[in-house]
């Protein structure tokens, strides 16, 4: 029969793929070690950094795994800095990508430095770097001077005339100074402040548009890059533009300030004087009713003087007498006054007497 065979053939296949199997397991598992051995170890950096002369070793390209710091932007720099003769060390440029720099930046830096003739070292230039600036332009900007152009600066002279100045200031980067120095705005300040005090020195609009070069020549005198990161080369008008007359303008409004204040002042004694009008109406008022008062006590004293027989009859008739006689000689001079509108006509013409 065919079964025994059979199963006997079955089994010896089985066999040989166990066998199989444990023959190539040794040589996957070295590949593997291998693959994860070259991805932890940059085999390939390593080799082109010996063929470019840097000497590192394959325990300092481990260590920096370990360090979380990836090789390639160590050991590339470093073979720049190799090539173009700048002595640093792996060590330093490794300490100062952990400080958060950017290695490759300053290695170029350093390298246009050198090119350049420009004193800078490894330290200064990390500093600088650190400090938030960017090495490699202010590098660029020393050799190759940067050119400011300020906005459109206002400043009026003496006789009031407004004068728009626009200038352009040539600054060239100072390394020695980048650490702490005042950038861009400050030199734009600066040179504004003093194109403001140039032409607000000046008697008249027009000496400042025959001689422009007064205010470039001025603001050079007063030392404006001082503490500043830039060194000035040079300052040039580049436009000045006739403004407003602010001095007639400001004499305008003084004259609106002042007439204002002179209406305030007119209300104030106008609203004085029209209170002081109704007191002393009020007062008129009241002295009025003492009078009326007063009058009417006359009559209760008067009787008063006839029970006590202080006066006779024929003495309060005679008083009576007295007073018809003095309201009709009152109404008689009202009578023979002028008018009001008979004043200022002068006297009467009288008639002549005959001859």
């Amino acid at each position: 029969m065919d079964g025994p065979p059979l199963v006997a053939l079955m089994m010896d296949g089985g066999t040989s793929e166990k066998m199989l199997i444990i023959a190539w397991l040794p040589i996957i598992i070295i590949f593997v070690f291998l693959l994860l051995l070259f991805n932890f170890i940059p085999v390939g950096l390593w080799i082109s950094a010996w063929a470019a002369g840097v000497k590192v070793s394959i325990i300092t390209l481990i260590g920096m795994r370990l360090r979380r710091v990836a090789p390639i932007r160590i050991i590339l720099p470093m073979i720049k800095a190799h090539k173009a003769d700048i002595p640093v060390s792996i060590d330093k440029l490794e300490a100062h990508h952990l400080a958060g720099g950017n290695v490759d930046r300053v290695v170029d830096a350093l390298i246009a430095a050198h090119r350049a003739e420009i004193d800078l070292s490894f330290e200064r230039a990390a500093a600088i770097d650190l400090a938030g600036r960017n090495v490699l332009e202010a590098v660029q900007v020393s050799v190759n001077p940067y050119v400011i152009e300020t906005p459109m600066i206002s400043a009026v002279a003496k006789n009031g005339i407004e004068l728009k100045v626009k200038a352009r200031v040539t600054v060239r980067a100072n390394i020695d100074r980048l650490v702490g120095g005042a950038g861009e705005p400050t030199i734009i300040a600066r040179v504004g402040e003093g194109i403001v005090t140039t032409v607000g020195s000046s008697e008249n609009h027009a000496e400042v548009l025959e001689n422009p070069d007064s205010i470039s020549n001025t603001v050079l005198e007063k030392g404006l890059d001082a503490g500043t990161a830039f060194e000035i080369l040079s300052i040039d008008i580049a436009d000045i533009d006739v403004g407003r007359n602010i001095g007639a303008r400001l004499q305008k409004d003084q004259a609106e300030a002042d007439k204002d204040i002179a209406q305030a002042k007119a209300a104030e004694r106008r609203f004085a004087a029209q209170a002081l009008e109704q007191e002393m109406k009020a007062r008129v008022q009241e002295m009025r009713a003492r009078v009326v008062e007063a009058e009417a006590e006359v009559p209760l004293a008067l009787a008063e003087a006839l029970r006590e027989g202080r006066i006779g009859v024929m003495d309060y008739y005679t008083m009576r007498n007295l007073l018809a006689d003095t309201h009709m000689r009152e109404s008689i001079a009202r009578e023979g006054s002028p008018g009001p509108g008979e004043e200022g006509r002068g006297i009467k013409e009288t008639p002549e007497e005959p001859r």
